[in-house]
């Protein structure tokens, strides 16, 4: 039941906890210790004596660039949601709730070790001195970090992994019946959302012009989700790439050695089991093997804003020995499982910024507790790599884990993890190559690269899709990469997924239109367009729009039909009338919309960042800049994905290309970068879109990675605090 809380403790929650002298002056010692020197483009490059003094300098800058992020990303960890945005968020604390919370994470923080706790230690201090500093800025609900928050992401990450874990299912289990509107990120206008993932690129000195290994780092994420930062310590700490906000290490990046890339995995690390639940009085068994173990249960309180103030909710939570159970389908209980090793997961994220060769960066990835990633390689003695996925749980095969299994029975249970060596990788291939773009592993260094057979199915069931393909033409055709060729190649304009789109809508176009004249004289102008049309994108280019627009209606109607593996090819298949048809829909809708349907892409697809909030707005009637990239679904290595928002007729980015990097490992670093927009979320920064026209024309800037060229480009250096 939802009860009222008093006015009194409403009010003493949002109460800063006030920091004490002792904190404040150990803070400014630390602070003393950091130097920060913000380049031309507003990027941070933090200098501290120590790692400690390093970390807590990263934390302060990301805190002036954004708190508001920094401060949701925990919020959100925390499964406090609800308390600041309404009963729309409070299945998704309880989801979170599920697997950690503060009471979790304080009681694991006394075990780290030396190593990490002083980091940890300085990450809440580098928040809590900001917070102290600038006393404008209003948390919306934490005054103050504390150091074991860093460990309530369960594999040291993004905290992706709970995501499995449906919020809906959820509330239908675990909910009273009371109405709940659960609240979801709206990111579609009715079409299917865009897909999520990363492109990278590893390139050997074999094919390199210069003889270096080369290296592109290309997440696609939210905009904004990851800013661009560098970090420095006199104990061997030099580390530049994205960072996720609120986190103390590069997620994705280079140091003088070697560079890492993330690329989401389908490597299958989460299993759900149905069990068969047996109630005595008020007690909850479930059967296991030839008998019943007792359910471990568990009260989780949370509470939620209302317009009234706050109330709380009481929820009864279950779980087996393998983890909590999160839905029912029929008579059974279903639980899950899934990685919980944040201490060595974040151990893990921070020590592959420090690898010297590959041997240290194998010694990173023998702690196993990266789930969500693949991660491709490269480093300064031209050695490239790739691993798919790093944490692997070891099954029994002959059992079908990609489906929920039956939980009474032992020998689905896991049977410890497969040691690192075990994993599908590859290292120094003949190619000369590697590729990951959330796509399979057969094709990581051109076709039929190994057996896929020969390992576990739950091991790399990735499909292969167009970026994959695209990826596997454009590097498979240059013998000698230099970065800017490796940036060409990045942004390859290409658009496979409509080798087989366009045809097959030619075809329905002939025999539809045969005896229809009114058809053919209707499609025959765009027909002809896309029959001229060399699949490649501009922001020019007509046939770009049609296609698009074509293909985002053929791709609704076969996605809202429900169990489609391969979409591209499902589309492909659909009948010659409802081909036809799409297309003549989309003539009439950008009639509608545009006056006409003979309109460049680069007009209808644009960028624009108006007010830095998390949740942008966008509007018509304001500047914008038109892109030519689109989304990944196509096959555009360089994705963007963008869609019409509320009030709009025109379609804006607001995931794909974030941040994108390619380096040169040789003896001295270059490298170059993009950011989407800028580095400050506040629109009053000189900051806040100043990368945006280079964004939008795949324009690099160079990377000041050595401290003598950030100073020669300095535009400013201060110590935290002033």
């Amino acid at each position: 039941m939802l009860r009222l809380i008093g006015l009194l403790l409403l009010t003493s929650s949002c109460l800063a906890q006030p920091f004490t002298a002792d904190e404040i002056n150990a803070w400014k010692k630390q602070a003393a210790n950091v130097t920060i020197v913000r380049d031309m483009w507003g990027i941070a490059h933090v200098y501290g004596k120590t790692d400690a003094d390093a970390v807590f300098g990263l934390l302060y800058v990301q805190c002036e660039d954004d708190f508001e992020r920094v401060e949701m990303n925990y919020v959100t960890a925390l499964g406090r949601q609800a308390e600041v945005e309404g009963e729309g968020k409070l299945y998704h604390d309880l989801r979170v709730r599920l697997f950690q919370d503060s009471t979790l994470a304080i009681k694991l923080y006394k075990n780290v070790g030396a190593e990490m706790k002083p980091l940890m230690e300085a990450f809440a201090a580098g928040v809590n001195f900001y917070l102290h500093t600038h006393p404008h800025v209003r948390p919306k609900l934490l005054q103050r970090f504390q150091p074991w928050m860093c460990l309530l992401f369960s594999e040291g990450s993004i905290g992706g992994d709970i995501e499995a874990v449906s919020v809906n299912k959820l509330k239908d289990f675990y909910g009273d019946g009371s109405p709940v509107k659960i609240e979801e990120v709206n990111n579609d206008d009715g079409f299917e959302p865009e897909p999520k993932g990363s492109n990278g690129f590893a390139i050997a000195p074999s094919k390199s012009a210069t003889g270096n290994a080369l290296f592109l780092i290309n997440p696609h994420t939210s905009f904004y989700f990851r800013p661009e930062i560098h970090v420095n310590s006199e104990q061997g700490l030099n580390a530049y790439g994205a960072v996720t906000w609120g986190q103390f290490f590069i997620y994705q990046g280079f140091n003088e050695n070697c560079g890492w890339m993330h690329t989401t995995s389908q490597a299958d690390v989460i299993d759900e089991y149905l069990e068969t639940v047996v109630k005595k009085g008020d007690s909850v068994y479930y059967k296991f093997s030839t008998g019943l173990k007792p359910m471990k249960t568990t009260k989780v309180l949370l509470k939620v804003k209302t317009t009234d103030g706050f109330v709380q909710k009481e929820f009864k939570v279950y779980y087996t020995h393998r983890g909590p159970v999160i839905a029912k389908e029929g008579d059974k209980w279903m639980s899950i499982r899934m990685l919980q090793e944040p201490i060595k997961a974040l151990t893990q994220s921070f020590q592959r910024t420090k690898s010297r060769n590959l041997a240290d960066f194998k010694k990173a990835l023998d702690l196993r507790t990266n789930t969500s990633n693949n991660t491709v390689y490269a480093d300064t003695q031209g050695n490239i790599g790739y691993w798919h996925g790093n944490f692997v749980p070891k099954r029994n095969t002959q059992f079908d884990f990609s489906k929920p299994l039956d939980g009474t029975n032992p020998l689905v249970d896991w049977r410890g993890i497969h040691a690192s060596n075990e994993t599908v990788q590859f290292l120094n291939p003949a190619a000369g190559w590697l590729q990951n773009c959330n796509s399979t592993p057969v094709t990581a260094a051109g076709p039929n690269t190994f057996d896929k057979k020969k390992f576990p199915t739950y091991m790399c069931p990735d499909a292969e899709n167009p970026r994959g393909t695209n990826a596997v033409r454009v590097l498979s055709r240059e013998k000698a990469f230099t970065l800017d060729k490796l940036i060409a190649a990045a942004y390859d304009t290409y658009l496979p997924a409509f080798e087989k789109l366009i045809p097959s809508l030619l075809s329905a176009y002939a025999k539809q239109s045969k005896g229809n004249e009114l058809l053919r004289l209707k499609l025959q102008d765009p027909i002809q367009l896309l029959e001229k049309w060399d699949r490649n994108y501009s922001a020019t280019s007509v046939p770009t729009t049609l296609a698009i627009f074509w293909g985002m209606e053929l791709r609704q109607q076969v996605t809202s039909a429900g169990g489609q593996w391969d979409i591209i090819e499902a589309m492909a298949k659909t009948t010659d009338d409802a081909k036809v048809n799409a297309l003549a829909k989309v003539l009439e809708d950008l009639k509608r919309d545009y006056g006409t349907w003979q309109i460049g892409w680069g007009e209808v697809n644009r960028f624009q960042r108006l007010t830095g909030k998390i949740n942008e707005t966008f509007d018509d009637s304001k500047p914008s800049l038109p892109v030519a990239m689109t989304s990944s679904f196509w096959g555009s290595l360089a994705a963007y994905g963008s869609r019409r928002f509320e009030g709009t007729k025109k379609m804006y980015g607001y995931v794909g290309n974030s941040f994108v990097a390619v380096v040169e490992f040789g003896k001295r670093i270059k490298a170059k970068s993009l950011l989407a927009g800028g580095v400050n979320n506040n629109p009053k920064s000189a900051h806040f879109a100043d990368q945006a026209a280079l964004y939008c024309q795949g324009k690099f800037k160079d990377v000041l990675f050595y401290k003598e060229d950030v100073l020669k480009n300095a535009e400013r250096q201060y110590n935290p605090g002033n």
